[in-house]
């Protein structure tokens, strides 16, 4: 059962980006030169605020992106039906238009692949690099395996800074052998090359403004489409990724409102996004980040995103360190693999994790065991 929220939601339209102090767009340098105590510190701070930061200095070197980059670009070049042989989306493989099983739909097109499983990367590389599968696959592990690294390493901050007594409890998590974590693939294209995607033999969005508002009220800004629409990531951390052009806008708090602040393309860094499950992890004291992207009318976006997620039978509940007389458990237990059904039952705007917190009568929204 839904059970609506009853605080009023003020959302305005797009502002520019602003400093962090100011409620815009906060940046941490990884590279830790105030100390690794000081680092964890504004780590969590980015978190539990905005429940997203830009990561500098990541240590990530470039050659993995780079070659990644290159693999999807030469993939969403071919033509439609080649494409296709890769999907349809089930939801791993490729995807073009429809989002989920729920009716959402953008301007996009995407691989969606596991990210901890070689042998399913490799089958998937077949239809994706017929020519030579292997080429593909040995891409993706590469950049998974940086991914994975720097997941960790933001994670453990997490963990040092939140006082954990086991600071590796989150991290534990993605590197378990069952990990079911995740790397989508995401291509925006212009307005007038969206035909491409599904056969169309003419442009249809010749306008680049779309008048309908989306599921908050809002509009999109001028000169834009929604190409991905307002979600949170379920997971425990997104790594996100993107080529120069704007679009990746998140939902920050200034000033009491909820406004939506667009992110300025950064080729060099990558963007950190709070999921669901860590929220639920540590009580609510790190937010998962609403967010969205804006497809451009004249610049394709080309955007990568690794979803760091546990095993299917891992049990989701706030660690002991973040439970207080004063902050009792907000969410009840529930399991990864539960969790995902949740989701998937729901559309993308959901607010899914809302279905698992427990009132202040010690019930929770969903009975002990539903799914």
């Amino acid at each position: 059962m839904v059970v609506p929220s009853t605080t009023p939601v003020v959302r305005q339209q797009t502002t520019p980006p602003q400093s962090s102090h100011a409620g815009g767009i906060p940046t941490v340098d990884l590279s830790a030169h105030g100390g690794r105590g000081a680092l964890s510190r504004q780590v969590v701070r980015a978190c539990a605020e905005h429940g997203f930061f830009r990561a500098v200095n990541h240590g990530v070197p470039p050659g993995p992106a780079a070659r990644l980059d290159a693999a999807a670009r030469t993939f969403f070049a071919l033509a439609p039906r080649d494409k296709q042989r890769a999907g349809p989306p089930s939801p791993l493989g490729y995807g073009c238009r429809s989002i989920g099983f729920n009716g959402d739909a953008g301007e996009l097109e995407y691989l969606l692949l596991h990210a901890n499983n070689p042998a399913a990367v490799a089958h998937r590389a077949r239809a994706i690099d017929a020519e030579e599968p292997s080429r593909f696959s040995n891409v993706v592990n590469e950049y998974v395996g940086a991914m994975r690294q720097l997941a960790c390493e933001i994670l453990d901050l997490l963990g040092e800074g939140l006082g954990l007594e086991d600071p590796r409890s989150f991290s534990k998590l993605i590197t378990d052998t069952d990990s079911d974590s995740l790397l989508r693939i995401n291509h925006y294209p212009t307005a007038c090359n969206a035909h491409n995607l599904d056969h169309d033999s003419q442009c249809k969005m010749k306008s680049s403004v779309r008048t309908k508002t989306t599921s908050n009220g809002v509009k999109p800004s001028a000169g834009g489409r929604v190409g991905f629409g307002e979600h949170s990531d379920p997971q425990i951390l997104s790594l996100l990724r993107a080529n120069d052009v704007d679009g990746l806008q998140v939902l920050l708090n200034a000033d009491g409102k909820e406004v939506w602040v667009q992110v300025p393309a950064d080729q060099s860094a990558f963007f950190v996004n709070v999921g669901d499950l860590l929220q639920a992890l540590t009580n609510g004291k790190l937010v998962s980040v609403r967010h969205r992207v804006i497809a451009s009318s004249s610049r394709a976006r080309l955007s990568t995103i690794y979803f760091a997620a546990p095993p299917l039978h891992a049990r989701i509940l706030a660690l002991a360190e973040t439970i207080t007389a004063n902050a009792p458990s907000q969410y009840r237990p529930f399991t990864w693999a539960e969790y995902k059904k949740t989701m998937y039952s729901l559309r993308l705007s959901h607010s899914r994790l809302n279905l698992f917190h427990i009132d202040h009568d010690g019930h929770s929204n969903v009975g002990e065991g539903e799914e």
